[in-house]
């Protein structure tokens, strides 16, 4: 029996655990033990729980495209008796760019095509039909995704918990890894709720991935957290809003998203932070406002709700899966910066599979992914 113990209970963790525990048909991996083990008394109590939800195939490195290519078919049919109800709900991407984005859009549409040919550019008349709260600049220029999509966050955690559970893995909520040494062909684990052991360790910790490397005696790879803001407004156009695109600057400078009667809204900031429960900075909340009131006739002068969320990033700003070339039995599955959820079961699959030896699907790049390319 080989155990594995797997760090951090947000969607990289769970995945992971998910992943190792079963087979890629579904069945129970036989010969594996995973136990799951999170900090917090809740699982996804730090960013997974904060992300704007979107499926947006033409974002993130190059590297994570096929990640999020391979995530697909677990979206679009779940396996059986892991979700109540579908994890995606059809919403388009709106990228919009002024005459001095011209590279930033033209840069958008040819990455665009690599992986979707339905992403295209599109006329001022039919952005403004399919948005109608974007004011009528000169010059303005218009890509649509059609085919993005919202992503049930919470549904999709928990499918990979109830998935994971299925397949006899256990969760330790309240459990912090303190420290890790090896011992002979494994490691021996000191945690809050005393020493566990184990043959492979899963750092899937998010913004304590360093730390975790630390406590175990590992290198760290950089990994940076960076604050991102967002908040709620109430929608002009009640619940007529609800259906109409995401629009986001060609240039990640704000963002907007229906959501119900209201609009989820960001000023797409990247502020360096240590490892800590973000909160919400005034000045970020008021830069959004003001770019966003710029550029459509949303005329936020109220904030219903704010929050934020730590989005952690490798050097590069692509992922670092597998195992650690100086330590194997040291997993890593973090860096998953703002493509973490629609990347999950793909990422998910690809790190199972390097941690335990197996196949990678031939769609994946490891060079752009593994920890090698840091050491």
């Amino acid at each position: 029996m080989t155990h594995i113990v797997v760090v951090g209970g947000g969607i990289a963790g769970v995945s992971t655990a998910w992943a190792l525990a079963t087979e890629p048909d579904g069945r129970p991996r036989p010969g594996i033990d995973v136990t799951l083990v999170e900090a917090e008394v809740t699982l996804a109590h730090h960013t997974t729980g904060r992300s704007a939800a979107q499926l947006i195939e033409n974002y993130g490195a190059l590297a994570l495209r096929p990640l999020t290519a391979t995530s697909l078919p677990f979206f679009r049919e779940p396996p059986p008796g892991l979700t109540d109800a579908p994890l995606l709900t059809e919403r388009a991407l709106l990228t919009v760019g002024g005459p001095h984005q011209a590279e930033a859009i033209e840069r958008n549409l040819a990455e665009g095509r690599l992986v979707n040919p339905t992403i295209v550019e599109i006329d001022r008349a039919e952005a403004r039909l399919l948005a109608p709260f974007l004011r009528d600049l000169d010059g303005q220029r218009y890509v649509l995704e059609p085919e993005s999509a919202d992503i049930d966050v919470a549904g999709l955690h928990q499918a990979f918990v109830r998935g994971f559970r299925l397949a006899g893995g256990t969760i330790a909520t309240a459990t912090r890894l303190d420290t890790a040494r090896p011992d002979g062909g494994g490691w021996r684990i000191e945690t809050t709720d005393g020493p566990r052991t184990a043959e492979i360790i899963v750092n899937a910790a998010g913004a304590w991935g360093d730390v975790v490397a630390a406590a175990a005696g590992v290198a760290p790879v950089g990994l940076e957290p960076l604050r991102r803001t967002a908040f709620m407004v109430r929608s002009p156009w009640g619940h007529d809003s609800a259906g109409w695109p995401l629009v986001a600057d060609a240039d990640h400078a704000w963002y907007v998203k229906p959501d119900g009667a209201q609009f989820l809204c960001s000023p797409a900031d990247e502020t360096p932070s240590d490892p800590v429960d973000a909160r919400p900075e005034e000045v970020d909340v008021a830069v959004a406002i003001d770019r966003i009131n710029a550029a459509t006739s949303l005329g936020i002068r109220a904030v219903a709700s704010s929050w934020a969320g730590l989005r952690t990033f490798a050097p590069d700003r692509s992922m670092v899966l597998g195992p650690d070339p100086d330590h194997p039995g040291f997993v890593w599955c973090v860096g998953q910066g703002g493509t973490g959820i629609q990347t999950a079961p793909g990422a998910a699959r690809c790190c199972a599979a390097l941690a335990l030896g197996d196949a990678v699907d031939d769609r994946i790049e490891l060079a752009g992914l593994t920890v090698d390319r840091f050491r």
